[in-house]
């Protein structure tokens, strides 16, 4: 088995795992709030389908994909939102659900079929078929992982997670690229345990700027999925330090990334109490006003 075919396998079992998690959901529940600001489970399948058919479209038709980065370049806050909104807004879930299965469905024909040495445009550079399908796992396994805690549910690590971390690992440099800070020239020894005790290990073993911690947590600090403090990742060295307060997986500007849960914990006993208080403010208010209107009577 190539390597194009064994990544394109891995994306299909990822989106399937998925796939089962919100297909039964009733339409209610998609349009559940999820961590991302302003994204609801919908939004999350609908911004996987528009990248599907967006990756799907530059393996294709190059020149007419040049049109999205086109749009891109003209709003670089705002594109992926928009497109995540029109989808949402023009499909119910079903139908959502049924566009990003179509889609995930052409584009893994389309990568398996690509001739050896193909490159992809993107948003970047030019990406290989196996990087593309990469791209896509690690977009459907956080993007997922949003919608599970979103639900309350847990989803057990899987091996398909070096890929989450192989990418976190090569866009080190893109990082700080992206914050304006200078790269450091020296390579990092990163050194990942799976939930099955085997030791993941990139850079060179005498590197001096060194990280290490569980497979899972790695992928969760470079996806932003997870606050820091929350992980069990760990850094010797300033510049591995600082790199895991600035890692990001994905493309794009950096991301604000999650609170700590104790954050979390806090806003949402504010929450809590303020609706106890709109609701008593709203019962005190009821009560005013049959007691007025027993006077009248």
């Amino acid at each position: 088995m190539s390597d194009v075919a064994a990544v394109v396998d891995d994306l299909r079992e990822e989106s399937g795992e998925l796939d089962a998690l919100v297909g039964a959901l009733g339409e209610e529940a998609w349009r559940g709030a999820t961590p991302a600001e302003g994204w609801t489970v919908a939004h999350q399948i609908a911004h996987l389908a528009w990248t599907d058919e967006v990756a799907l479209l530059a393996a294709t038709e190059p020149e007419r994909f040049g049109d999205e980065v086109a749009k891109a370049l003209a709003a670089p806050d705002a594109f992926v939102d928009e497109a995540a909104d029109a989808l949402v807004a023009a499909h119910a879930p079903r139908a959502l659900l049924a566009r990003w299965r179509e889609g995930r469905q052409r584009l893994d024909m389309v990568l398996r079929e690509a001739p050896a040495g193909t490159r992809i445009p993107w948003y970047g550079p030019p990406m290989s078929v196996a990087s593309m399908a990469t791209a896509r796992l690690m977009e459907t396994w956080a993007h997922g992982q949003d919608i599970a805690d979103a639900l309350g549910a847990t989803r057990p690590p899987t091996a398909r997670l070096r890929h989450v971390a192989r990418i976190g690992v090569r866009a080190r440099n893109y990082a700080y690229a992206v914050r304006g800070i200078e790269a450091p020239g020296e390579e990092f020894r990163v050194e990942l345990r799976s939930p099955e005790g085997e030791l993941i290990a990139y850079g060179p073993e005498g590197a001096t700027q060194r990280v290490a911690g569980p497979l899972l947590d790695f992928c969760l600090l470079v996806t932003q999925r997870a606050h820091r403090s929350d992980l069990a990742v760990t850094a010797e060295g300033s510049e591995a330090d600082r790199w895991l307060s600035i890692a990001q997986a994905f493309a794009g500007p950096p991301g604000p990334g999650r609170p700590p849960r104790a954050q979390e914990a806090v806003h949402a006993v504010r929450v809590e109490q303020a609706v106890d208080a709109g609701q008593a403010v709203r019962a005190e208010q009821a009560e005013q006003a049959e007691q007025a209107e027993r006077g009248d009577r």
